[in-house]
C-alpha cells in the first residue's frame, strides 16, 4: 500500500482555501497535514482579509491542524514574499510535504505566478478547485455547511456596505451584476467560522466597518 501524499493548504482564513481542504480531503487526494498562511508582521493580521492571528489559529484549532505562519513586512515586495514563502515550503519538503493545495479558481495569470513563485520550493502547486463555475461553487459550499463572514471588501469593485455581512444565500442573491458569486477578482474577502472539518465553531464579533488602505474593513474579535 502506497503513502498518501501529504500537503499543506495554502490558507487565507476565507472560504475558497476552507472548501479546497474539504475537497481534498473528500476525495482522499492528499492527506492534509498542516495549514500555510502570511501574516503582516507588524499588525499580526493576514494581509488584505485583515483577520488577526489568533482567529486563524482558532480555525486551525478547529480543524485539528497546525498553523505555520510566514511573517511579512507590509507592504510587502514580490521578492520578499517569495523568498519567505519558499523558505518555509523548502523545510516542508524536507519533512515530507509534496504538495500546497490553493483554492483559486480562474484567475490565469494568479495561478501561473503561484506556479512559478514556488517551482523552486520542492512543493508542487495543486488546484482542486480550479475551473468549476462560480455561482454553482458558492452555493454548493452553503449547502455543506459552510458558514463564513464578509470581512473585507474592494468598494471599487463591489458595495461597500457588504462588509460584515454573512456570505449566504441571501448576500448572493443580492450581489450586483458583476460581482462574482465567490469574489475571485478580489471583490470580497471572507472569513471561514464553521464548517466541513471544524470540530467547534470558531466564536467571533463582528464589529462595524472601517475603510483601511483602500479597503472597508469589517473588525473582527473573538468571543
Amino acid at each position: 500500500m502506497t503513502n498518501p501524499t501529504r500537503g499543506w493548504v495554502s490558507w487565507s482564513s476565507g472560504k475558497d482555501a476552507a472548501f479546497a481542504l474539504h475537497t481534498v480531503r473528500e476525495t482522499r487526494a492528499v492527506d492534509v497535514v498542516g495549514l500555510l498562511t502570511t501574516m503582516n508582521a507588524a499588525t499580526r493580521r493576514v494581509p488584505v482579509h485583515a483577520v488577526p492571528h489568533a482567529l486563524v489559529q482558532a480555525q486551525a484549532d478547529a480543524l485539528g491542524l497546525p498553523l505555520h505562519t510566514v511573517d511579512l513586512p507590509w507592504p510587502c515586495p514580490n521578492d520578499i514574499y517569495e523568498a519567505r514563502t519558499n523558505e518555509a515550503l523548502t523545510a516542508a519538503g524536507r519533512a515530507g510535504v509534496e504538495r500546497l493545495v490553493f483554492g483559486d479558481l480562474h484567475l490565469r495569470d494568479v495561478r501561473e505566478y503561484r506556479e512559478r513563485s514556488i517551482a523552486d520550493s520542492g512543493v508542487a502547486p495543486m488546484f482542486p478547485l480550479w475551473g468549476r463555475p462560480t455561482a454553482e461553487l458558492a452555493a454548493e459550499m452553503l449547502r455543506c455547511g459552510l458558514r463564513a463572514v464578509v470581512t473585507c471588501v474592494d468598494p471599487a469593485q463591489a458595495p461597500a456596505e457588504l462588509a460584515g455581512r454573512w456570505f449566504d444565500e441571501a448576500f448572493l442573491d443580492g450581489l450586483p451584476d458583476g460581482v462574482d458569486p465567490c469574489g475571485e477578482r478580489g471583490e470580497f474577502h471572507t472569513f471561514v467560522v464553521d464548517g466541513p472539518g471544524f470540530t467547534v465553531p470558531v466564536d467571533v464579533a463582528v464589529g462595524p466597518p472601517v475603510e483601511r488602505d483602500g479597503f472597508v474593513v469589517a473588525e473582527l474579535a473573538a468571543r
